[in-house]
């Protein structure tokens, strides 16, 4: 199918974004140089980008990109500055020289079983540590890396050095978390505040920090080098994505790994953190255990404060590297969840915490009181402190006050000259007052994730004929289970039969036949799993919302996890894209098992009408019909 006509078909339906959705670790690699984890960077991931723009997508989201430590893989625990090394490209390191074929074959050798299906982590962490060695050592013979690393490094000292002296320190603590140093030794307990010294503590911390330096130089200068490598392979897959008509979305995720919060201890409200209160996606709520930024520390516009440089910073470097942005969760950059760390039992302490700028007056959090934006007169004390409406009111200045990161967020996609289809925010089943003012404010949209749909409920979010243009529309993402799997889930409990007259609801227009429409289309969505789940994407092809996403497990007709929210396993981050993808996609929808976006495309089109639609229909049919 040519892919003009794809975009054409996207076009009349008014679509401005059709977004796939895959992280660092599920891209295929080719087999020379594939030694279990997925690279954006690699030769693999050029030919995964080649057929995805000829599927008709315009954009990629990957999730974050940052370091994560040897016990779990899930990038929203990685660095925010630096970028993992597992997403090195062997095959790009061997065209270097600086890794011989000798390594990587033996690598190769050594690979486990099922490795191109989901990522053996362990294995690929301690391989990649083998070749960043020898990729260094032998960079001792190329002058003019060394000179690029060295001009690199001063450039970006700020954080470069703090997460290479994270890892040398945990090593000489003999400990993985810098929150147990101090079990080791008295350095420890010093080492752990060395960027928070208390008062009288200064003058020794510079005085250590100096000596970590010497010591630690080699260190220091390695993980400057791999970092160097891997911002010359992202600028190279920008030009490469350029060339192929697909923006490139980076993920800026709520949570602060151990390097980060080491590194920006000072910079945190002691005593909470933040997480997210019981919901319909989490009925008990989820005490993240994440780090929150001091209020006191904000500042002003005139007058930045701390915390308002480190997100500018943490922006800045996001918005350089890529076209567009996913805001993870934006409540906590609006109004954090937060509870309280002294209650022994997290999950009481989450399910009895309040929002960091709407708690004016509780008694159990006197200390908030400070920080309150919201007044006592606008809150609704007849609903519980989490419920969406229990900011009732807000001024335009408030708004503006819990706007901060959000303004800092959108000026600077602004001043790189994009549009707000450039944000893309993850705002799910909640949407508490304060957030959706912020988010009118700029006119930002919402995720629409029609598998959570409700057929009893008109008013679901989740429903696509309440989806507004600037929403996100999406079957599923990283954390719901592939639409595939929740398609068979509904045939086993006897609910398919409503979702398909539902979508035929939906799709078979109005006026004259349109009833005998809605049960010819009843009976063909219910008749097998595959036409249910492509009258699903056609139905959110057909929604008012102008921006689509889809998960690379749902492209593929997958029924394995991605990621099983709240639970902590093996399996969880580890899934990858089929190794031989063209092909598995291929044989897939010919047996009507994966997304064939063509056939759902006219589908939409004949259901919105008009001559140019059903000419085109007819076309996109015609390709449909010849891979079935």
């Amino acid at each position: 199918m040519n892919r003009a006509f794809i975009r054409d078909g996207l076009r009349l339906l008014g679509k401005k974004r059709l977004v796939l959705g895959i992280h660092d670790a599920s891209f295929p690699g080719r087999d020379d140089e594939d030694l279990g984890r997925g690279s954006p960077y690699s030769r693999g991931a050029e030919d995964f980008f080649a057929f995805a723009a000829g599927l008709g997508f315009d954009g990629v989201q990957l999730g974050p990109q940052g370091i994560t430590h040897r016990g779990s893989p899930s990038p929203y625990e990685g660095t925010l500055f630096s970028r993992s090394p597992l997403s090195l490209p062997p095959s790009r390191l061997l065209e270097r020289g600086l890794v011989r074929h000798e390594t990587l074959d033996a690598l190769r050798a050594a690979r486990p079983e099922g490795a191109l299906e989901r990522m053996p982590y362990h294995f690929v962490f301690d391989a990649t540590k083998r070749l960043v060695e020898e990729a260094f050592e032998r960079a001792q013979s190329q002058p003019e890396l060394l000179e690029a690393t060295r001009a690199f490094a001063r450039t970006h000292a700020g954080w470069l050095e703090p997460d290479a002296l994270y890892d040398a320190l945990c090593e000489e603590h003999q400990r993985p978390w810098f929150r147990q140093w101090h079990e080791h030794s008295e350095q420890g307990a010093f080492d752990e505040r060395l960027f928070a010294p208390v008062p009288g503590e200064k003058d020794a911390a510079r005085a250590r920090l100096e000596a970590l330096r010497t010591t630690y130089r080699r260190h220091i200068e390695r993980h400057a080098f791999t970092q160097w490598l891997l911002d010359q392979e992202h600028t190279a897959l920008r030009r490469r994505l350029a060339g192929l008509g697909l923006a490139l979305f980076g993920d800026l995720q709520i949570g602060l790994s151990a390097q980060d919060s080491w590194a920006y201890r000072s910079l945190f409200l002691s005593g909470y953190r933040m997480g997210a209160p019981p919901s319909r996606t989490n009925p008990s709520g989820q005490p993240w255990g994440y780090v929150v930024l001091d209020p006191a520390q904000y500042g002003s516009d005139e007058a930045p404060g701390p915390a308002r440089a480190f997100v500018a910073a943490r922006a800045r470097r996001m918005l350089d590297a890529f076209d567009g942005v996913r805001i993870d969760h934006p409540h906590g950059w609006i109004d954090p969840w937060v509870y309280r760390e002294d209650d022994p039992d997290p999950l009481h302490a989450v399910q009895t915490g309040a929002r960091l700028f709407s708690s004016p007056d509780l008694p159990d959090h006197p200390r908030l009181a400070p920080f309150a934006i919201a007044r006592p007169d606008q809150l609704s004390r007849s609903t519980a402190r989490h419920a969406d409406d229990f900011v009732q009111s807000l001024d335009e200045d408030q708004v503006a006050r819990y706007a901060v990161f959000i303004d800092l967020i959108v000026e600077g996609v602004r001043q790189r000259g994009r549009a707000s289809d450039a944000i893309v925010c993850e705002v799910l089943s909640t949407l508490p007052y304060p957030v959706a003012r912020v988010l009118e404010r700029h006119g930002l949209g919402r995720f629409r994730v029609t598998q959570k749909a409700r057929l009893d409920d008109p008013s679901d979010v989740y429903r696509s004929e309440n989806a507004r243009p600037n929403d996100w529309i999406m079957l599923g993402n990283h954390d719901t289970p592939p639409i595939w799997r929740v398609v068979d889930i509904w045939y086993q409990r006897d609910e398919a039969k409503a979702r398909a007259e539902y979508l035929a609801a939906r799709l078979s227009g109005t006026g004259p036949g349109s009833a005998r429409r809605r049960e010819v289309l009843a009976e063909a969505f219910v008749s097998r799993p595959g036409a249910l789940v492509h009258a699903l994407f056609t139905d959110a092809l057909a929604s008012a919302a102008e921006n689509v996403f889809v998960f690379f497990a749902d492209l593929f007709g997958m029924r394995a996890l991605y990621n099983e929210p709240g639970e902590v396993n093996d399996e969880n981050w580890t899934l990858r894209a089929p190794h031989d993808f063209r092909r598995c996609h291929r044989e897939r929808v010919e047996r009507d098992e994966a997304l064939d976006l063509p056939r759902a495309l006219a589908l939409a089109l004949r259901a919105r009408g008009g001559a140019e639609a059903d000419a085109l229909a007819r076309t996109l049919d015609g390709s449909a019909a010849g891979r079935r």
